[in-house]
């Protein structure tokens, strides 16, 4: 090799020009081509080592403490220490270092820890045993050390290592079924296959013997798209090419089914794989309250540095009499005197914002994480949320968006799979207008097993039966069900009845499924596909054989599938199945009007339809047809484009046969909680890949529509009849003409005396709205804010064949509207992932479609009913809890701190520090962090069965209402006030110089303990005072933090520490003690300091009292037995409407309870239509009377309950 070869080949390493040229080169095997044919180069490609940590070994301490000093609370703690150790402040440096270290340990540990769990993942993939072949024989070796070229095996159920070739399978067609499931969350099977000349190299030593190169593309993200070529050489030296696509290459994390074993060549590994380059980093969602904390945040410390600037100016106003400068015995030396007066300000300046820079509360950072991942562990234990069925527990995979559960406005929800259960059941067959029904008669004779179909309409002639069986035929011919004689899954073996086997299908599409086996039960029995020949049993348990000759797979665009076939006479066959608009325009004869009528009923009933037709070719249209398809796979670029345009020309004058409808049932109280979330205050919307008509009656059949609601329509239909700028016009005067410019989350549909309106919209439509034409840009429409008041108007609104990122788009259109609401979306396929990592709150469910959704959200969940509990209990738990934290961690701070900027009036602006170094440092980490912690975990200011029973009580809090300006100022005020009284009353026993009984003088050191004591049993006992849910663990902890502070300061105080440098402290509490007026000031600031917050909740409970505070009165008065009623607040409409009243009894009657239960009841008033709760000495003789029959009320009675 020369020079300037050798200077390109390290040109292209150094610049790593192989990672971004067009195509790379793999040797099979890593066997160097015959002599002659190509040159050899040797190209660089990483091993097969997965990376999805965060941190090693070496640069965990560095990376974690840059991530963590980006905080820009944590940056500013590291600052106020770096200014401690830098220049002379009052306080010691350890004040700031300690609570900041313990911040910054307790995070790395939990991150440390989360990292390692990624590494032992990781570890557990790399070190996977795979099968290679070297030198003919199959060894075993670690995953990690695979590399590209080497050639695997994979045996059934095991997963592809890495992205490989398919060269050879155990089936003689050279196909293997694979699914892939981790990939796009599809679990059906998906067909693959092996190069045509590859496939007969079956055995080791044959696939050692292949000499053969691939040329394919640079790894890239896409998992459908893939273009490559393979040269194969043989005995000439001219290599025969073949093209490569997708139907060849499997991917990492697909699993092998239905096939004994595959042979594979590696060409993407590790990072570079399809699957590794999809690792999408979920974008950092916060949550409102975390909003809410910084601004808190910005607020103190615009605080903080009013006070130290107050504080600057005033001790230079103070120093400015000569008289008041610093005492002889502390005399400022020349060096001082000669400094700058700015310099020396700014130094004092930085030491004041040292003093008071507690106000800040860095210990809360902590306290949140910690109750955001231990209060999670409250979702994964609720056994009410555990399924049985596939014995799965709610999973989360962040804690960070707990509280954001009970924030939700707006929910987004899948269909398929996620309001249905994605269980697909053939309901009926149309054929030629003659209509089929499951599971009774067929042409009017019952069938044997009484497993068949009935035909309802007339029976029909001998014609119209050569038509049904060619229509049974075609369902059993055209389709991509593979039959499995028997599957051990989770130790139970499918396909054996009663101890014999029998074949069950597997496919890429549960309808597919559906259609096969109603089409065994009607008589015709899909055999299985043998030697590219299809076979079938009909109704004379005779065998017919077709011969597979092409197949035209389904996809998104066409909507169709087609399959060509050729008979044992001879004859060849087109059978397509697809959509009704896909179909329809493509056929030619057939009963068209009287299907298309059966398909419209059938989507009405909110059924899954397909059509299905036909057309006979002869041999020169079939050779035609090969060779347009053989013209299209062929070419390298522009591949699919070339296929769709044959199919296109392929794919026409159809006769049409019939329809069939599969019905996909609603889960399991689905209904039920749609219409608590739609009580709750919550919109929701239903975005759905399928047609309007299906997709509106599930909506009917889940409540989210009533039968009277006035549906408006949105779609492409009408807006071929009239313009989207009329047709949007129209429908906004049509919402906004009762309600005029009041929006419709005030009503939310339910309150009657208002109509209530669905918005029906598709996505053609949608794309029109968001992207408006030049035309309308220049006439100054703005379609967005048009289609926005709409929906605001709407109770419920359905979004009809939607793309996924369209799904997305409507999401990030509601995230940016002028409300800017907090929108939750639940799915359960890979076609959901993008609105679910868009929405505020993603929830995936674990459904038949793959784990891809559940993965990449922040909850899953195994049931929509589920998403119930999730959001009006614990999402309700978890809001009050953190609200609670976060005001009072400012509050607490601020009664911390403000007597130190008060002490500065009286001690000459000296920087002297009020409280002990001791006291400083562990007042956020010991004295006063446990029971807020504690009480951010355990709180239940309502019983779990009364938020349950009663949605609207998610109303309350609301709009993040517990930490909005005027309360977090309440909180704020509330704290200066109970400083001022710590502050002033020791003041004014401090007044008259109070002495021990052996004479001595109280000092400032006693002066400050005696504030801080106050301090802590104020908020201490402040916290107590808002416990609703007391149990022994909050006794302990309240009662015990206040011990561990009086033993504390015993110790600190009572024995001579040998490691510090001053004893100040030494016998300082005891001396305290040991004062009768100190006792005395202790007690009654306490009181004084509660007392304010004690009457402002006693008189706004009896004047404006909250729905909350109704039912704790309540709950209290009833000892906590109020959750065994029937929650009134469900009753939405005054007792003088009759049907709501029938409706609240028909549903009261349901509810049974003990007959050992005593007589109690609840009155529930209305003000405004809405529900007042009111809780009285005795309700027997308000029952009795007759003035009080205009309040709504149940008896708890034995029996079933009943509305008065």
């Amino acid at each position: 090799m020369d020079f300037s070869s050798l200077r390109s080949l390290i040109t292209r390493y150094c610049t790593g020009e192989e990672s971004w040229v067009d195509s790379r080169t793999v040797y099979i095997g890593n066997k160097v081509p015959p002599p002659g044919t190509e040159a050899y180069i040797i190209q660089r490609f990483p091993d097969n080592r997965i990376v999805s940590s965060k941190y090693t070994f070496w640069n965990f301490i560095p990376k974690n403490l840059f991530e963590q000093f980006r905080r820009i609370a944590n940056f500013y703690f590291l600052i106020i220490f770096l200014v401690q150790l830098i220049i002379d402040t009052p306080t010691s440096p350890m004040t700031s270092g300690l609570p900041l270290f313990f911040v910054i340990t307790v995070t790395a540990i939990k991150q440390g820890y989360e990292d390692w769990i990624r590494h032992k993942a990781d570890n557990a993939v790399n070190q996977c045993p795979v099968h290679v072949i070297q030198d003919g024989k199959v060894e075993r070796k670690q995953s990690q050390k695979l590399q590209v070229g080497n050639i695997v095996q994979v045996k059934e159920n095991e997963t592809f290592p890495c992205d490989l070739i398919l060269l050879s399978t155990s089936r003689e067609d050279g196909t293997c079924f694979v699914t892939t499931a981790s990939l796009d969350g599809e679990s059906s099977h998906k067909t693959y296959y092996a190069v045509q000349d590859t496939k007969a190299f079956n055995t080791a030593e044959e696939v050692e013997t292949l000499q053969a190169t691939i040329e394919c593309e640079q790894p890239q993200p896409d998992l459908y798209k893939f273009v490559g070529r393979i040269n194969i050489y043989l005995d000439r030296n001219e290599p025969i090419a073949r093209p490569l696509g997708s139907e060849n290459l499997l991917l990492r994390g697909a699993t092998l089914k239905n096939t004994e074993y595959i042979h594979a060549v590696a060409v993407y590994t590790g990072m570079e794989t399809k699957m590794a380059l999809n690792y999408q980093s979920k974008s950092q969602k916060r949550s409102a309250v975390e909003k809410s904390m910084n601004a808190y945040l910005i607020v103190y410390l615009c605080i903080l540095i009013s006070k130290a600037l107050i504080n600057t100016v005033l001790k230079y106003v103070w120093q400015a009499n000569p008289n008041r400068d610093e005492p002889w015995y502390n005399q400022k030396t020349e060096t001082e005197r000669q400094r700058h007066v700015l310099i020396r300000a700014f130094t004092d300046f930085l030491a004041f914002m040292v003093l008071f820079n507690y106000i800040i509360p860095v210990s809360m950072y902590v306290t949140v994480e910690m109750q955001k991942f231990l209060g999670s562990y409250f979702i994964l234990w609720d056994d009410d949320m555990f399924d049985e069925e596939i014995g799965e527990r709610p999973l989360v995979n962040t804690s960070d968006l707990n509280e954001e559960l009970g924030q939700v406005e707006y929910v987004f929800t899948d269909k398929t799979g996620t309001l249905t259960e994605n269980n697909m059941e053939l309901r009926e067959c149309c054929v030629d207008g003659h209509v089929y029904v499951p599971h009774a008669i067929c042409n009017g004779q019952i069938l044997p097993g009484a497993a068949e179909m009935d035909m309802i309409d007339s029976s029909p002639g001998i014609d119209g039966k050569e038509r049904e069986e060619l229509f049974f035929r075609a369902l059993c011919l055209c389709h991509t069900v593979q039959v499995k004689e028997e599957e051990t899954v989770d130790g139970i073996k499918r396909g054996i009845h009663q101890g014999k086997s029998t074949s069950f299908y597997i496919s890429s599409s549960p309808d597919e499924v559906a259609l096969v086996e109603g089409m065994k039960r009607l008589g015709f029995t899909y055999l299985r596909l043998k030697d590219s020949h299809m076979e079938i049993l009909n109704r004379e348990d005779e065998m017919e054989r077709f011969e597979l000759l092409e197949v035209l797979n389904f996809d998104s665009v066409r909507r169709r599938m087609s399959v060509i076939v050729r008979s044992s006479s001879g004859e060849y066959y087109l059978f397509c199945k697809g959509a009704d608009s896909s179909i329809f325009p493509r056929v030619v004869s057939g009963k068209v009007e009287q299907v298309r009528a059966r398909v419209e009923h059938n989507a009405v009933e909110g059924l899954r339809t397909l059509c299905v037709a036909y057309k006979k070719l002869t041999h020169e249209e079939y050779e035609q047809t090969c060779h347009l398809l053989s013209s299209a796979k062929l070419c390298l670029h522009e591949r699919d484009k070339k296929l769709a345009e044959a199919y296109d020309v392929i794919e026409k004058d159809f006769i049409l046969l019939g329809a069939t409808a599969v019905e996909d049932r609603l889960q399991d109280k689905a209904a039920e909680t749609i219409e608590s979330l739609h009580k709750a205050g919550m919109k929701v919307w239903v975005l759905t890949g399928d047609k309007m008509e299906t997709a509106a009656a599930t909506c009917y059949a889940s409540r989210l529509f009533h039968r009277n609601t006035q549906i408006l329509e949105l779609t492409t239909k009408r807006t071929e009849e009239q313009s989207l700028h009329d047709v949007l016009f129209d429908l906004s005067r049509t919402v906004l003409r009762q309600h005029g410019s009041m929006t419709r989350d005030i009503f939310s549909g339910l309150s009657g005396d208002y109509q209530d309106y669905g918005l029906i919209i598709d996505g053609a439509t949608l794309s029109a709205v968001l992207r408006p034409t030049q035309d309308v840009i220049s006439n100054g429409g703005n379609y967005k804010e048009i289609f926005l008041e709409i929906c605001r108007n709407c109770s419920a609104v359905l979004c009809c064949r939607m793309a996924p990122l369209q799904k997305a788009q409507i999401v990030k259109l509601i995230k940016a509207s002028k409300e800017h609401p907090i929108t939750l979306a639940i799915g359960d396929g890979a076609n959901d992932v993008s609105m679910i990592l868009e929405a505020h709150v993603g929830i995936g469910i674990m459904g038949k479609e793959g784990r891809q959704a559940a993965r990449n959200s922040d909850y899953a969940i195994t049931k929509f009913k589920h998403l119930k509990k999730m959001l009006l209990v614990h999402g309700h738990y978890y809001y009050i809890r953190i609200a609670e934290l976060v005001q009072y961690f400012f509050y607490k701070n601020v009664c911390f701190i403000f007597p130190q900027f008060l002490y500065q009036f009286f001690c000459g602006f000296s920087q002297q520090p009020l409280y002990d170094t001791a006291y400083l440092t562990l007042y956020n980490i010991s004295f006063t962090s446990l029971p807020i912690l504690l009480y951010s975990l355990m709180e239940q200011h309502i019983n779990m069965d009364i938020l349950k029973r009663d949605p609207s009580l998610y109303r309350d809090i609301a709009k993040n209402s517990l930490l909005r300006w005027p309360t977090f100022i309440y909180w704020t005020l509330l704290g200066v006030f109970n400083a001022v009284v710590f502050f002033f009353g020791a003041v004014f026993l401090f007044d008259n110089t109070t002495f021990t009984s052996n004479g001595q003088m109280f000092g400032n050191w006693t002066f400050g303990t005696l504030v801080f004591t106050v301090l802590v049993f104020t908020v201490t006992l402040k916290l107590a005072l808002d416990t609703h849910y007391w149990t022994w663990i909050n006794h302990f902890v309240i009662w015990g933090s206040l011990l561990v502070y009086v033993i504390f300061s015993l110790l600190w105080g009572g024995i001579i520490w040998p490691f510090l440098n001053y004893q100040r402290m030494y016998y300082v509490f005891m001396q305290m003690l040991s004062s009768g007026p100190a006792w005395l000031s202790i007690i009654l600031l306490i009181i004084v300091c509660l007392l304010p917050d004690v009457v402002k909740k006693v008189l706004c409970r009896a004047l404006r009292p909250t729905t909350t505070e109704k039912i704790q009165n309540a709950d209290k008065l009833y000892k906590g037995h109020l959750s065994e009623f029937t929650p009134l607040s469900s009753l939405q409409a005054p007792p003088t409407r009759k049907h709501d009243r029938r409706d609240n009894e028909s549903q009261n009657h349901t509810h049974r309870r003990s007959d050992s239960s005593p007589p109690k009841k609840l009155m529930c008033t209305y003000w405004g239509g809405r529900p007042d709760y009111c809780t009285f000495s005795s309700f027997l003789r308000i029952g009795e009377n007759p003035r009080f029959s205009g309040a709504a009320y149940a008896y708890r009675a034995p029996g079933p309950e009943t509305s008065v």
